[in-house]
């Protein structure tokens, strides 16, 4: 243990002298690459017009590989043909309308808005920060970090300002609370107690590219659930040792904070009665929402069973409504709270919580709608299931056993991340051709889910890229004036290589264990004979 403090300690110091003014080094380089890279949404036009490419070229080969399920030979359709190109355009429309997470990101998306703009998330992490002793306030602000990314991007805006003034009124560093509060908001998004947004949002491009190889196949929305709620130890537990043991001390010898400092703009103020009061009926709304769902689940003739009297089942009405309740979760005590506290004066400010909040989804429905192409070309092409088995034919040449093949996974997840940080473009990429090129091999489309979000939480905090960056460097900035790129990126490496090896552990011991990762998913996929 202590030669690896030591090591990443002298790495820190390192990276930190290599990106001063002379701007070498690698974080710098990385920098460097990421801002002369397209736009995300015009990576799905330049893959589409590939793709088109290929299938073209591809059209004239033949190939000896036979679609597991149906067992079919493999033909390459060229998208150039007539037919293609005139059913491509009719079909356009309907490709973006039923593109997987759209609807998802948006329904949520709407309750979040009622929820923030009412101020109700905002009192409630004033009440979750309010219970802190001196001694636990690393872990809390951990754990309050983890419970945040169901607020999905206000939580950066709310939490990280909030965390620094807290350390800093404690005497502590006050960038190793937005180191704190950062790494445990991306350990939320593999570690977590509740689904989120993304649960659904993900599942829908491992459903859709798993049926490339089993048409109908099904990824219950909650599969990596039991995984996610047993990383929550892990992350806590490690991302408290790193930011007391290795980053405050760091931080305090490299980065001392400035003189004159203003909090004013950081603070959070007091909960006031009517605030109070407003907070304790909302809370008390979510609660009695809580016991009228389960009260609705338990019987066996609930409608929200499917016909064998499943909850878990794909088939189940509670499984297909995850979505339509997270909105209400969060739009009614979110409600309750604006209409009490008079930040709700009429419904039209209830519309315009709701407007607001889905002006930051605009890029996201741009990118969607070239995503769907994409896509529809890569999947009717018959490109993504010959990439499929030939990556497949590749694995069982290698002959790798599955634990280094989802390691592999979890590597290459981690490469990709250093330019491309958002889980939805990358994993919008990347699951049509690793999910069913695992399935051949045998590894099911849940692993492998798992696998990338593993990846994915880790290197968030620590790649230049992420769209935050500008915002949480600029918390940093008013605590300590000299910080740039390269400081946020050596303060956020400890974790990285920390939240890596305890999330992959985790998955490797549930994986060992044959503890399911969630409801109805399994480690190994075999098709149907």
């Amino acid at each position: 243990m202590v030669i690896f403090i030591t090591f990443i300690k002298r790495c820190i110091i390192n990276m930190t002298t290599q990106t001063q003014p002379n701007k070498k080094g690698f974080l710098n380089r990385v920098e460097r690459i990421g801002n002369i890279m397209p736009d995300v949404t015009m990576l799905f036009v330049y893959a589409l017009v590939i793709c088109w490419i290929f299938s073209f070229l591809l059209s004239f080969v033949h190939f000896d590989y036979f679609h597991p399920v149906t067992k079919e030979k493999i033909a390459v359709i060229n998208m150039f043909q007539y037919e293609e190109i005139i059913l491509f355009v009719t079909s356009a429309v309907k490709n973006f309308i039923s593109f997987p997470p759209l609807g998802i990101t948006i329904v949520a998306t709407l309750g979040i808005g009622i929820a923030e703009s009412s101020g109700f998330i905002k009192t409630a992490l004033k009440k979750m920060l309010s219970f802190i002793s001196p001694k636990m306030l690393t872990p809390t602000v951990v754990f309050v970090g983890i419970v945040a990314h169901l607020a999905s991007d206000s939580a950066y805006v709310i939490l990280m300002p909030v965390s620094a003034m807290m350390f800093y009124a404690s005497g502590r560093h006050p960038l190793a609370g937005i180191a704190a509060s950062f790494a445990g908001l991306a350990g939320g998004f593999t570690a977590s107690y509740t689904p989120s947004i993304i649960d659904p949002i993900m599942q829908s491009f491992t459903q859709e590219a798993a049926q490339i190889m089993a048409p109908g196949y099904s990824v219950n929305v909650l599969c990596n659930y039991f995984f996610s709620v047993g990383g929550t130890f892990g992350v806590i537990l490690t991302c408290w040792y790193i930011t007391e043991k290795i980053v405050e001390p760091w931080l305090n010898k490299n980065c001392p904070v400035s003189s004159g400092i203003d909090t004013k703009d950081a603070e959070l103020g007091e909960i006031t009665p009517i605030e109070k009061r407003a907070f304790r009926f909302a809370g008390w709304a979510v609660v009695l929402m809580g016991i009228g769902l389960f009260a609705l689940l338990l019987p066996e003739t609930s409608p929200l069973r499917s016909p064998e009297g499943s909850l878990t089942s794909p088939k189940a009405p509670i499984m297909q409504i995850v979505v339509p309740l997270l909105f209400i979760f969060f739009s009614v005590p979110g409600l309750i709270y604006g209409y009490m506290t008079k930040s709700f004066a009429s419904t039209k400010d209830i519309v315009k919580a709701m407007e607001n909040i889905t002006k930051s989804l605009i890029p996201f429905i741009v990118f969607a709608f070239f995503a769907a192409q994409f896509l529809y070309s890569f999947q009717h092409s018959n490109l993504g299931t010959l990439l499929a088995l030939s990556g497949a034919e590749l694995l069982r040449t290698l002959n790798m056993p599955s634990g280094m093949t989802v390691l592999g996974v979890i590597l290459l997840t981690a490469i990709l991340n250093i330019m491309i940080t958002s889980a939805t473009s990358k994993w919008a990429v990347i699951a049509p051709v690793l999910v069913p090129m695992l399935m051949a091999v045998g590894i099911s489309p849940e692993l492998t889910q798992a696998a990338f979000r593993v990846s994915d939480s880790a290197m968030n905090v620590s790649t230049p890229m992420f769209p935050f960056y500008p915002l949480i460097l600029m918390y940093c900035q008013k605590y300590y004036k000299g910080a740039g790129i390269g400081t946020l990126c050596s303060m956020m490496i400890p974790f990285t290589i920390g939240l890596l090896i305890v999330l992959t552990t985790t998955l490797f011991v549930f994986w060992g264990l044959d503890i399911p990762l969630g409801f109805d998913s399994g480690y190994t996929w075999q098709p149907a004979s």
